[in-house]
């Protein structure tokens, strides 16, 4: 694929998860902590989640950016492991369940509006590098990894892992409000 599709893909999906999220704004914050059981995800706890990730790989994609020397390429092809990881994340009917590290664990964490709004400022910060990246090689422009301080991956993989698990989550984020609705209407 050529880089500019990929970074338009991964633009047009960070676009689609902001919009998502500005429409949770409207809810209350008694819906955004609601939980199906003590051991599921709230909406907010579901951002968290993100907001913790987009911690570690926000800056890590900034320096890389400003830092890297490798003329953009016209093209775009994943690695194995990177193609790994970013197919692992996206969104499927039936979710596979992936243990957490216990530092991105928000279960229990405190939580208000505050995450919805560190979310969306994260995701403006994001569509930002998307759109920078594009002075640079997708390929020869390696990341660290939030797992492993020895995997690095090719940029345009850590692009495609961090947008996919926004993705992910969002969806667990939406089916949280379905189940909260179920309940409301009973």
């Amino acid at each position: 694929m050529t880089s500019k599709d990929l970074l338009q893909d991964l633009l047009e999906r960070t676009q689609e998860n902001k919009s998502k999220v500005e429409h949770f704004k409207t809810l209350p914050l008694e819906t955004l902590n609601w939980k199906a059981s003590p051991e599921s995800w709230s909406i907010l706890e579901c951002l968290e989640h993100l907001n913790r990730y987009g911690d570690f790989y926000i800056p890590e994609i900034e320096k890389q950016l400003k830092t890297s020397q490798h003329r953009p390429s016209e093209t775009f092809k994943s690695g194995w492991l990177g193609n790994f990881f970013a197919k692992t994340m996206l969104p499927k009917k039936k979710l596979n369940k992936m243990k957490t590290f216990k530092s991105m664990d928000p279960i229990g964490s405190n939580l208000n509006m505050d995450t919805i709004e560190k979310f969306l400022d994260q995701q403006q910060v994001m569509f930002n590098l998307l759109n920078n990246s594009n002075e640079v090689n997708l390929i020869k422009t390696k990341t660290g990894i939030s797992i492993s301080k020895w995997i690095k991956l090719r940029l345009g993989d850590t692009f495609r892992v961090v947008i996919y698990h926004n993705q992910r989550h969002l969806a667990q984020a939406e089916r949280a409000l379905k189940e909260a609705g179920r309940l409301s209407a009973v």
